[in-house]
């Protein structure tokens, strides 16, 4: 199940709200510039599937995304608990960081965890398949798959090189709830 967690920024140990509709979750975001939409994710795959086979398999709408938000990349991310290559992979996504583009992520399997950190507050979005995220440039965030990561997301780009961080500096996602291993129907 999606879910959506707000805090103070200064407090990490208590969430002030939390939101597992997709209407209320979708409702909360945009009151902050975040795009949440429930999607079909109804082609069969799993993490660890290749990027070639996800993109088959949602090409038409991976080109109508392209198509009405000018984006110029597409690439999968597509892991397993078993990938050897997970905890490296993780730490890339853990620190906060912005984006000279927006960063748009459809998740078609599985679960990843994207965190933003807005006007004093943080959103903890707990993203699964059918969701898809946007998150518009510059705003700080970091994202989570756990320590058993279990997800396949479609990234869109307007930037061809694809994903290009710019690091802020900032200790604040170390002090916030990291995501436990999931998978759908988890609460």
């Amino acid at each position: 199940m999606s879910r959506l967690r707000i805090y103070e920024d200064t407090r990490p140990d208590g969430a002030l709200a939390e939101h597992h509709d997709h209407v209320a979750i979708a409702a909360a975001l945009a009151a902050v510039g975040i795009r949440f939409e429930q999607w079909q994710a109804a082609q069969p795959v799993a993490p660890g599937a290749s990027q070639d086979e996800v993109i088959a398999a949602y090409r038409a709408d991976i080109d109508r995304l392209m198509a009405s938000g000018g984006y110029q990349a597409v690439d999968v991310i597509s892991l397993a608990p078993d990938h050897p290559d997970r905890a490296a992979l993780r730490k890339k996504f853990l620190d906060e960081h912005t984006h000279s583009e927006d960063e748009v992520r459809f998740f078609v399997a599985g679960a990843g965890q994207f965190t933003l950190h807005i006007d004093g507050k943080v959103y903890e979005v707990l993203c699964e398949q059918g969701d898809l995220i946007g998150v518009p440039d510059g705003t700080p965030h970091w994202f989570d798959m756990s320590e058993s990561p279990y997800f396949v997301a479609i990234r869109l780009f307007t930037n061809k090189e694809g994903w290009v961080a710019n690091f802020t500096g900032t200790e604040i996602a170390g002090r916030f709830p990291r995501m436990t291993p999931h998978r759908s129907g988890d609460a």
